[in-house]
Formats: C-alpha cells, structure tokens, sequence
C-alpha cells in the first residue's frame, strides 16, 4: 500500500460506463489532475468502455481497465461508488420486475380512483393482489376511519398465498401521520415473515396520494432489480480485488445512500446520471451555479446547477408512463448525441432522434462503419479530432454545414427552454459528446468545458456528498414560523449523519417552505436538505 485514500467512481451511460480513481490530496502542493481549480481531490486515471447489453460486463470491463491504467494496490480504494440506469431500464422495459401486492390505507375516502388506474396493462400486471382497506388520516391529522386491522391481515395472507415477494403500503397523508403504514407493515411481518419485501409511501413520496401510491409501487417492483445490481457492484469489485472499500450508490438529488438503503428506496437510483454529470461539472468547474449540458453518446442532458446541487423538478415526473411525485431533477433531454444518426433527404439535414449507441465505434464512419453520425459531423466540420479523419473527407461540405447547425440549433432551442430568464447565463460543457458544439452559443454567457469532462459523470458519482431530507405540514397558528424551520434543519441534519456524513461538515444546502392555500390554520409543506462530506 502507498498509504493514500483513493475513491473509485462508475457511472452506466446509454453508450459507455465511466470509470475515474481519485486519490484525496494530501496537502503537500497540487497534485497533477486536480479536479477543479483549487480542489482537494486528484484524478489518478479515468477510462470509458462501451456499455454492453448486460449492463454488468461494461461495468467489469470499465473497473478493471482504470484499475490497470491506475496501477494502484487495489486494497487503498476505502470508497466506491456507482451510478446506474438498470431502475429506470427495467420499469421502461418492463423487464426483471418484481410480483407486488398493493395496499391502500383510504377508505372510505379514497374509493373513488383505484390504485394504478391509469396505469399501462402490461406494467400494471406487476400487480397480482390490490386492496383498499380503511383507515388513514386528514391533512390535519385528524383520523379518517378506525385502521382495519383484520382487513389488512386477510390481505397479506391472500398475498403469501399467492407468493408474493414485495408489498407496497400506502396511507392517505402518511407525510403527516404514518402510524397506520406502520401498523400495517407489523402485520405483514406477522403474517409473511421477514424475507417480503415492503415499501412504504410516507418514505419515498410527497403531498398527492396517487403520485406517492404510484412511486411507491414502483419502488417495490423494483426489489429484485435492486438486489442484482447492488449484489453485482460488490461482485464485480471483489472479482478486481478491490475489498477494502465502503460502497455507495448514486441518488438523483446528487447525493449518495449506502447498500442497504439502495436496496429500500431503488426507485431514487432513477435518473442519477444527470444529477451525477451536475454535480461533476460543479466540481470541475468550480461553479455552483449555471447550467449544465451532458452531451453522452445517446442523448444530451440540460439541468440547472443550484447552489453546488441539481435543482429539484417543481411537478409531478412521469416515468415510463406512470405519474409520481418523488424528488427528481429539473432536467431536459432531448435524442443529441455522439451517436446521433444524420440523415440526407431532399436536401433537409436532420439529426437523431435515433443513435447507435453504444456501437458508436463500431458504425461512425470515422471508426470504419457505415453510419453517418454526428461524431462524423463533428470531425468533418474540424470541432474533434478523434478516428480517421480520412474516412470522412469526400463528405459533402454543405452536409455536413448544415447539420452542424442544426445540432446547435437543438441545444440553444434547449438551453433557451430551461432558463429561468432571457438573460444569458454560464454554461458547463461536460460528457463526451460535447466535442460536437463550437465554442460559442446563443444564449451563453461563458461556456466552460473543464478537465476531465468527458468523464464528468462518474467524478460525480466519486464526489458525491451524502443528505437528510426532512419533510412535513406544520401548521404556523400552532408552531410558529421560526421555530417551524430550526426544528426542520435540525432533523435534516441529524438525518444526514445517519446516513453516513461527517457531522463538522454537514451543513443546510436547501429550504422550502410552501403555504397550502386550500388547507386552513396557515399550513405550510416545510422541506429542509442538509448535506455532508462521507464519514
């Protein structure tokens, strides 16, 4: 061992799997590859493997190649952390999902919609029992009905009869009062054991109980996915002798949780590759805020960096179809990127919304193939200097004019969309498909294209903080508005450094306090994040 700390960060893109190690500098001068100006951390190699179908055999080969580039004793990586798309892969592709039985603790409020109503048949067939018992409280707190306690046992014992490996619970405003969630999870344990995996709606979403009921479904039918992958990173790690290190997973709020909390919440692994080249970017940049373009292989990223953290979407986020209200990023994509295929017809130029993907090397032309892309295109036009430029020499000149410009024209449209203002506004260049754009754009008050930024996503999957996010309606008539919001940083905090934070570093990065005009007595939803550097 040479007796420094090194963390290794991956992160799974569409195209290719990102690998960086990084050592923490030690103080004794600049270390070479520091990442941001004045940074503490040093990049030690990074490496970008194509992303293979199995998911598992890009991540094996992207460890083992920066390990090797590296040459470090692999027992001095004491963290590693991961970045995944196979949560949002499966509930897209309705592959490895899990059998779930649904509960709804509501009547007989709540009979009115029932659970997954508007749900696609093939994805609401995850659902093999569904009941809506009574039970469940007011906005106020107040109980809607007595908890049917004897409704929700006939109800597990229908579900261990049917084998059913993974239980969602959702309670009407269980982000005021869960007791009836809890209750009802006791049961389960009563009745199916304590291999049955539950997901509870006041854990994972917000106000609005259809969104919270769709996400926590989600997240139940995500168990087995979850256990692959986390069971997989440890595997693959160990394979390459990397056994000293704690592991996390990347969340996309830009922060990290633990393995076992990967497994209890996988649905908030869901769209960390965004939030992961965010947080890079802010890293490398030393920005903390701007806007952020990921141009990847497959399609490009917009999000807005806010106080050294992606900004939270405002509305409810739909994925794959369903409608749900759990934290996610204030992104825009859109089909751009390296592997984008340009297409000739009648003289209009068009680019994407189709790619190769994670052939890329294997069908641009530069590379050999015989699929003209916008990496083409970038290398024609003199922006990149990557595979064999004589490939593409015969290329008609006004081609390629044209879709250069109307690559620029897809992100400024883009960029123009996710502003906040018509001002111009910094802007962050990272992934590896941003050798397609020039070096000026409408709409850019500086664009900046920092070391290391084609491999931004996985130095943020490395760099990563860990948060607490405290939630709850609190009514300022009987807590006043001061005490409300200490009281709430407090907790948020507190549960930062259960989650694994340094306690002299955590410290208050977001609050919100939003009044519920159609609630009385002056309620409001105060939410507080807290975030701290990895103990």
């Amino acid at each position: 061992m040479d007796g420094k700390a090194y963390r290794l960060g991956v992160d799974v893109g569409g195209t290719n799997t990102d690998a960086v190690i990084i050592r923490e500098h030690d103080g004794q001068g600049e270390a070479k590859g520091t990442v941001g100006a004045g940074g503490t951390l040093a990049v030690v190699a990074s490496k970008k493997v194509p992303t293979t179908a199995d998911i598992h055999g890009g991540i094996e080969a992207a460890v083992k190649a920066v390990l090797d580039e590296s040459g470090i004793d692999r027992k001095c990586i004491r963290k590693a952390m991961l970045g995944t798309t196979q949560c949002t892969n499966a509930i897209v592709e309705r592959k490895r999902l899990s059998n779930v039985g649904v509960l709804r603790i509501g009547a007989p409020a709540t009979t009115g919609i029932t659970p997954m109503v508007d749900w696609a048949d093939d994805l609401a067939a995850v659902a093999v029992e569904t009941a809506v018992i009574r039970g469940g409280y007011e906005f106020d707190g107040k109980p809607v009905a007595e908890f049917d306690r004897d409704a929700a046992r006939a109800f597990f014992e229908r579900c261990k009869a049917k084998g059913v490996t993974s239980v969602a619970i959702s309670q009407l405003f269980s982000v005021v009062r869960d007791e009836n969630e809890a209750e009802a999870a006791a049961i389960l344990r009563e009745v199916m054991g304590n291999e049955v995996y539950i997901s509870r709606s006041s854990k994972i979403g917000s106000m609005g109980l259809i969104e919270r009921e769709n996400a926590t479904i989600l997240n139940a039918a995500l168990f087995e996915v979850a256990r692959a992958f986390t069971e997989g990173f440890v595997t693959s790690l160990r394979e390459q002798g990397v056994t000293e290190a704690d592991i996390y997973f990347s969340q996309n709020d830009g922060t990290l949780m633990n393995r076992d909390n990967a497994r209890r919440y996988p649905i908030l692994t869901i769209a960390c590759g965004p939030t992961n080249s965010i947080r890079g970017a802010s890293h490398l940049s030393q920005l903390s805020n701007a806007v952020v373009i990921d141009i990847g292989g497959t399609t490009t990223d917009f999000g807005i960096l806010q106080n050294g953290f992606p900004r939270e979407s405002g509305v409810a986020v739909t994925i794959g179809g369903v409608r749900t209200n759990f934290r996610m990023p204030d992104v825009i994509s859109i089909g751009l990127g390296g592997g984008s295929i340009v297409r000739e017809n009648g003289g209009v130029v068009t680019v994407g919304p189709d790619s190769v993907g994670y052939e890329l090397t294997k069908k641009a032309l530069v590379f050999g193939g015989d699929t003209l892309t916008a990496t083409d295109i970038a290398v024609r036009c003199g922006l990149a200097d990557v595979g064999d430029a004589s490939r593409v020499a015969r290329l008609d000149k006004s081609i390629a004019e044209k879709a250069q410009k109307r690559i620029v024209e897809m992100v400024e449209e883009s960029l123009d969309s996710i502003k906040t203002s018509s001002e111009d506004i910094d802007v962050i260049l990272v992934g590896g498909g941003s050798i397609l754009l020039p070096e000026k754009i409408a709409g850019a008050k500086n664009l900046y294209k920092p070391p290391h930024f084609a491999v931004a996503n996985a130095i943020g999957s490395a760099i990563s903080k860990v948060s607490g996010v405290y939630e709850k309606l609190v009514s300022f008539n009987d807590v006043p508005r001061e005490k409300a919001l200490e009281d709430g940083k407090a907790e948020a905090v507190k549960l930062a450094i259960q989650a694994g934070a340094k306690p002299d570093t955590v410290e208050i990065v977001d609050v919100e306090e939003v009044p519920l005009q159609y609630q009385p007595n002056n309620t409001n939803r105060v939410k507080v994040k807290a975030a701290g550097e990895l103990a």
